[in-house]
């Protein structure tokens, strides 16, 4: 008698293997995107004034020193001011700031018409975000297509204990709703 579910077995007769350096980079997109991923924006005070950016990879590395990492594109605009930057704040978003995860995209509207208040370090901190950790920068190390940031973290700030986080999932947005135990 086999352990999976019926469902989990099912899902199996479905599967496809590939190989992402000669399968179709959307394949390899769509399998990345069946895990799911917290939303936040990353800010840092740039050359020309506040600069964020809207990111899905980040992650804790280590307690002790307390180090998180997230990874822009290489290809991106602001690949340089971030990887340059000697601070930068990564803000998670809250289940109701899509529309703040939208301005922080290629286009957004960045910082047009937010108040912010700096952090000591000088990056410009957005109000109202359901966690956010400041770090100091740590180490860059060129990965592929991507640059991994990772960065001690200096202070963080935690929102009420009913707030939920944002989350993005085969490419949409969407929330997480925790079982009550009931």
């Amino acid at each position: 008698m086999s352990r999976l579910p019926p469902a989990t077995r099912d899902r199996l007769a479905d599967e496809i293997t590939f190989h992402p350096a000669t399968a179709e980079a959307r394949l390899l997109r769509e399998a990345l995107g069946r895990f799911a991923t917290g939303v936040t924006v990353v800010t840092t005070a740039g050359p020309q004034g506040p600069l964020g950016m809207t990111v899905n990879s980040f992650s804790s590395v280590s307690l002790e020193p307390p180090l998180v990492l997230w990874c822009p594109a290489r290809a991106s605009a602001r690949h340089a001011a971030f990887a340059g930057a000697a601070a930068w704040s990564v803000h998670v978003l809250g289940s109701e700031q899509l529309e703040t995860c939208l301005r922080f995209t290629r286009g957004g509207r960045q910082f047009e018409g937010l108040d912010t208040v700096p952090t000591p370090e000088g990056v410009p901190v957005i109000p109202g975000v359901a966690a956010r950790f400041d770090c100091a920068a740590h180490a860059v190390h060129e990965a592929g297509d991507h640059s991994v940031l990772i960065g001690r973290v200096l202070r963080v700030t935690v929102a009420g204990p009913g707030d939920h986080p944002l989350v993005f999932a085969a490419g949409r947005f969407g929330q997480f709703e925790p079982d009550d135990g009931a």
